[in-house]
């Protein structure tokens, strides 16, 4: 690391150790106007995808200030590691509430969001699709109003990818889907990891035994039965359990 940026580190550090001393908004201020660019690039990521991008980068620093008051520079992480999930999380939040093209109940856009996750869940516990019975039942509402949220749903952000503009190079035509910023996939990852780590603390060792091996050891039930010496039954019961526990987690992230 050359000098220059090693002593722009040290100069950072001391400024988050002078505002948690003092609460002075002078160094507040001076740490969010030199971590600004934060925000800039990730609000660039969701550019073109129906919300102006003056709005995205609004709450993008919102989201930079928020990181700005709960980093705590004695962790040893550095801001930049902690500040990303936090405002890409501001931002997805803001495409959640304000993202619909037409404007829809509150309770339809919560339940559009349960029905997602719901269905990620189902597919895994079910080894299939799942119907629209299996979503009302897992979900406590009833079928119509399973449809009524899908159908709801489908005015999100409506306008075709395959979409073509003329452009003003050589290149030839280009459609929407070249506009769009994408994810960075190690920033999701982040957030995964975070979810399912939160999620595991709530199991007991049994319980991430069997998550382990049937999840990501990709063992059968009959196998882990063997191997800890319990039925197949109560191995299927403790699954069940765990997804359960699990789901109730996912749903708490969203809310």
């Amino acid at each position: 690391m050359s000098n220059t940026k090693k002593e722009e580190r040290d100069y950072i550090r001391e400024l988050f150790e002078k505002y948690r001393e003092t609460n002075d908004r002078v160094y507040r201020d001076e740490l969010i106007e030199k971590h600004l660019y934060i925000a800039e690039i990730l609000a660039k990521k969701y550019i073109n995808r129906g919300i102006d991008y003056d709005d995205i980068y609004q709450v993008a620093s919102v989201g930079l200030i928020y990181a700005v008051d709960r980093f705590d520079v004695s962790k040893g992480f550095q801001f930049s590691s902690f500040a990303t999930p936090t405002i890409i999380g501001e931002i997805k939040k803001h495409f959640r509430d304000k993202g619909w093209t037409i404007r829809v109940p509150r309770r339809i856009q919560e339940l559009s969001k349960r029905i997602n996750n719901a269905k990620i869940l189902l597919s895994q516990e079910l080894q299939r699709a799942p119907t629209i019975e299996d979503l009302a039942t897992y979900l406590e509402v009833s079928e119509e109003e399973i449809l009524e949220t899908m159908e709801a749903s489908q005015v999100y952000t409506p306008q075709s990818l395959d979409i073509t503009y003329d452009s003003m190079n050589e290149e030839g035509d280009v459609s929407l889907s070249d506009f769009i910023g994408k994810d960075d996939e190690h920033f999701d990852k982040i957030l995964n990891n975070d979810l399912l780590n939160e999620s595991m603390r709530q199991l007991n060792e049994v319980e991430k035994q069997i998550l382990i091996d049937r999840y990501f050891n990709k063992e059968t039930q009959v196998a882990i039965a063997e191997k800890l010496d319990i039925s197949q039954m109560t191995v299927s019961r403790v699954e069940k359990r765990v997804l359960e526990k699990m789901r109730k987690e996912l749903e708490k992230s969203f809310l």
